[in-house]
């Protein structure tokens, strides 16, 4: 094996440290990377190489220009000007060498569909451009151009075969002794033979008188003459013309194909009251931010909304939203009040897909879920409202916010509800949330 060899099978043991996206979820550091390109660190193992022995410092017989005195210690490195004296790290303070595998949302959505077994599919709605597809549709006038001659071909056709008869076996029976044209117009209507009462009675007359009683019954004539179908004598004698009909006339146009552009937008909600302390507020940020990843790598165009909350809501950028942190009360209805006026006046249900996330220690004013935040929640038209609950000591006393919203909505395709007190339970969450979204 050569150093080449080496590198490879140390550079698939890095490889190998990234593979793991739930633990990167969970405990990595999410802060190095940006809204299009998630930067996962993976270890990097050093390949073997030769280095020299600081020790060694000559050839055989050569010294340090000095003899030693009893009691130096001999074979071991003096320290020399300039070394590290210890005063500026002690051992294993020094980090390990990382490197990072760097890869866009829609990478980053495909591998966390495969490892929660997700199988979220886009909805298009807004209308983009209208194109002609293929040639589907028919109508009933339309530039000759268009005619679709095979299909009027295939009506004359069955037009022909329906109205053919074999005249011969028609002037076979106008011979059968006793029988005129009536009755053999008769016959003809019970053998289901398409023959009208005038061309018999043509045929008829062009019989002479003594051939027609060349059969003493049907029964004998049939017994005796064959029957050819049409299809037998079409293919023996060929075919002539074909009847078409005005009816039979269809105009083929293109298939009118809507493209439409995948659009979501995302409402992040946070509350920033004072019970939300660092340990709460990081559980949002590994909460949300993955998500927020895994929408943009999902749809084509993702727009996303963050606000946040006390007793008031307001509308921050992102790097505020994962920050702030306000000293006054909760009151969360104050937020989904805003974010309806924000999705009514700048993205339309008809034309946007929807996701309405909010995250807090579950800890509301009185009353408020029930009377104000849940009949919000029906009001608004979304793929998904998610609640995320962010308890590390596990639920206070005051906090049922997140149980009052389950409760209500159990039986709702689209209301998600998680509960994460630690890191650990950030992967539940948002399979969780996914999940919800994936069965609606």
């Amino acid at each position: 094996m050569g150093r080449r060899d080496d590198l490879d099978r140390y550079r698939e043991v890095g490889e190998a440290k990234r593979e793991d996206l739930s633990e990167f979820i969970q405990y990595g550091d999410l802060g190095e990377s940006r809204p299009d390109e998630i930067r996962i660190p993976i270890k990097i193992v050093d390949p073997p190489e030769f280095v020299y022995d600081p020790r060694d410092m000559g050839g055989v017989g050569q010294g340090q220009g000095e003899t030693p005195d009893v009691g130096d210690p001999v074979g071991e490195p003096q320290p020399q000007p300039g070394d590290d004296d210890g005063e500026d790290g002690d051992p294993g303070e020094e980090g390990a060498e990382h490197e990072h595998y760097e890869m866009d949302p829609e990478e980053f959505a495909e591998e966390l569909d495969e490892e929660l077994g997700l199988d979220l599919e886009p909805k298009g709605k807004k209308v983009i451009e209208e194109k002609e597809g293929d040639f589907t549709d028919i109508t009933r006038s339309g530039p000759a151009s268009t005619l679709d001659f095979e299909r009027l071909f295939k009506e004359g056709l069955k037009r022909k075969l329906a109205m053919d008869f074999d005249d011969a076996y028609i002037e076979e029976a106008l011979r059968v002794e006793g029988w005129g044209p009536a009755t053999v117009f008769e016959w003809a209507r019970s053998e289901h033979i398409p023959v009208s009462r005038a061309w018999i009675e043509d045929a008829y007359d062009s019989i002479p008188a003594d051939e027609r009683s060349r059969w003493g019954s049907i029964e004998e004539m049939t017994a005796n003459v064959d029957r050819e179908t049409s299809a037998a004598r079409i293919r023996r004698e060929g075919i002539d013309e074909v009847p078409f009909r005005r009816e039979d006339e269809r105009y083929r146009y293109p298939e009118i194909i809507e493209e439409r552009e995948k659009n979501v937008v995302v409402v992040n909600i946070r509350d920033v009251s004072g019970s939300m302390r660092e340990a709460k507020r990081e559980l949002v940020e590994r909460t949300f931010t993955p998500l927020d990843w895994y929408l943009t790598g999902k749809y084509d165009n993702a727009e996303f909304v963050y606000i946040a909350h006390d007793a008031d809501a307001w509308e921050v950028d992102r790097q505020e939203f994962f920050g702030i942190r306000s000293g006054g009360g909760t009151r969360i209805s104050s937020a989904y009040e805003l974010a309806a006026e924000v999705l009514e006046s700048e993205f339309p249900w008809s034309e946007w897909n929807r996701y309405v996330f909010a995250a807090g220690d579950s800890e509301n004013s009185s009353n408020d879920t029930e009377e104000q935040v849940i009949p919000m929640m029906e009001s608004i038209p979304a793929n998904l409202h998610a609640y995320v609950e962010t308890q590390p000591s596990g639920n206070a006393i005051n906090a049922t916010h997140a149980g009052e919203v389950e409760r209500h909505f159990a039986d709702a395709s689209n209301v998600a509800v998680a509960y994460v007190e630690g890191p650990g339970d950030v992967v539940d969450a948002i399979d969780t949330i996914l999940s919800t979204e994936d069965d609606s």
